[in-house]
């Protein structure tokens, strides 16, 4: 009952609210204020006002749900995409905005496409961008490399010979946060595509249990085998984590050679150990495997966030119109200055004013140019298999199953 009356507090009765109200609700973290400003900016031209509702994080996903199915429903919120927005989709209670962005020229060209379809449920859209891209991205010590005379790794060849370099120095290949579960995903996440490409995957989404038996699947569970059968992560990564920091600084402390993460490694390289990120931090792309069919151009990650539009909402065309401010350079401008890489088109002429715009433009360039671009499998997915598909990987990795027992254990989640 205590919940139920905050949430009539911050939504607005049958989606829209007061004839001059919508309701956004977003989750409560430091860049809200990005989003704060956009909302100041926005309102001060529209005769129908956005009220902003920030929400903690821990308690985002929840409050939403009970939000969607009350009369006090938001009008717009954040959300990532894909399996987060599903069961929204099913029920109606979203708006499908794909004519509405085809036949809009500043939603159509505002944003790079790979973004906009990852975020997109069965080929339709249903959210506009609203934050910045992060894919997963292979870090690397490049000190480390140029003292043992190797090379960034371009090919599984490659890597293997830098995995067999690094362990006769007493090196660990790979720092591996696995007491946190989802480090582990993004090595499935590349392997997959890399070897079946992104449509294997896509099949996943789109509710095909029995695609978890697809070959592809078998052999990338079978690489991770191999790889931790070898000693690519050491032999304690099961107790290291990466909130705290154990994965991170293995990493600077030359401990381990490579990180695969995403690209907020490199922010929180730049908070731990400064000297490090700005002199010994590399970074390149997952590796081809050999036989793969996948575009070695492929990117997975994180695309960005994304506002969806409640179908219920009195006022869809100020919705749609606010949508529509986060293609401008002022709200990419924002973006930048807070760190972050923007998903617009407009970006790539901003970023020489990132704090970092080296790796920025790096960043964008990697998205700019993928074909492909899959959303982390854990926000792809409805939870009701996101969670066991964490567990699953957890026990793959700790050899506590096996590739055949892990892809079965996937086939029978429904």
């Amino acid at each position: 009952m205590v919940m139920a009356a905050v949430l009539a507090g911050c939504g607005s009765t049958g989606g829209g609210g007061d004839s001059g109200t919508i309701t956004a609700y977003v989750y409560g973290d430091d860049a809200v204020k990005i989003q704060k400003a956009a909302v100041d900016t926005f309102n001060k031209t529209s005769p129908v006002k956005v009220k902003l509702v920030s929400i903690p994080g821990s308690d985002y996903v929840n409050k939403l749900r009970s939000a969607m199915g009350s009369p006090s429903a938001p009008d717009v919120f954040y959300n990532w995409g894909g399996g987060s927005i599903k069961p929204y989709v099913e029920a109606g209670q979203l708006v499908d905005l794909t004519s509405t962005v085809k036949n809009d020229a500043t939603l159509k060209h505002g944003f790079l496409p790979s973004v906009v379809t990852a975020g997109s449920l069965d080929g339709k859209i249903y959210g506009v961008p609203m934050r910045g891209m992060q894919p997963v991205i292979l870090f690397y010590n490049k000190t480390l490399f140029a003292d043992n005379h190797l090379g960034a790794p371009r090919t599984w060849d490659d890597l293997q010979k830098d995995i067999t370099a690094f362990k006769a120095k007493g090196i660990t290949p790979f720092a591996l946060g696995g007491s946190d579960q989802w480090p582990e995903l993004m090595w499935l996440e590349y392997l997959l595509d890399r070897i079946g490409g992104p449509g294997v995957f896509r099949k996943i989404q789109g509710g095909d249990a029995s695609a978890w038996g697809d070959p592809a699947v078998l052999k990338a569970a079978r690489t991770v085998e191999q790889l931790v059968k070898e000693g690519a992560f050491g032999s304690h990564f099961t107790t290291v984590d990466y909130g705290n920091g154990g994965a991170p600084t293995l990493l600077n402390k030359g401990k381990a050679a490579m990180h695969l993460m995403g690209s907020w490694e490199y922010s929180t390289q730049l908070g731990k150990a400064p000297a490090f990120a700005k002199k010994d931090l590399a970074w390149t792309a997952f590796p081809t495997v050999s036989g793969g069919v996948g575009d070695p151009a492929d990117v997975v990650g994180n695309p960005t966030n994304y506002w969806s539009v409640n179908s219920r909402t009195k006022h869809k065309d100020t919705a749609i119109a606010f949508l529509k401010t986060m293609a401008s350079q002022e709200y990419a401008k924002s973006l930048i200055d807070n760190g972050d890489v923007p998903t617009t088109s407009n970006a790539a002429s901003l970023l020489g004013s990132s704090p970092s715009p080296q790796f920025s433009t790096y960043q964008y360039q990697l998205v700019q140019k993928a074909p492909s671009f899959t959303l982390s499998w854990d926000q792809a997915l409805e939870s009701r298999i996101a969670s066991p598909l964490l567990t699953e990987i957890s026990k793959l990795f700790a050899g506590k199953s096996t590739p055949e027992q892990f892809v079965s254990a996937m086939k029978a989640v429904k």
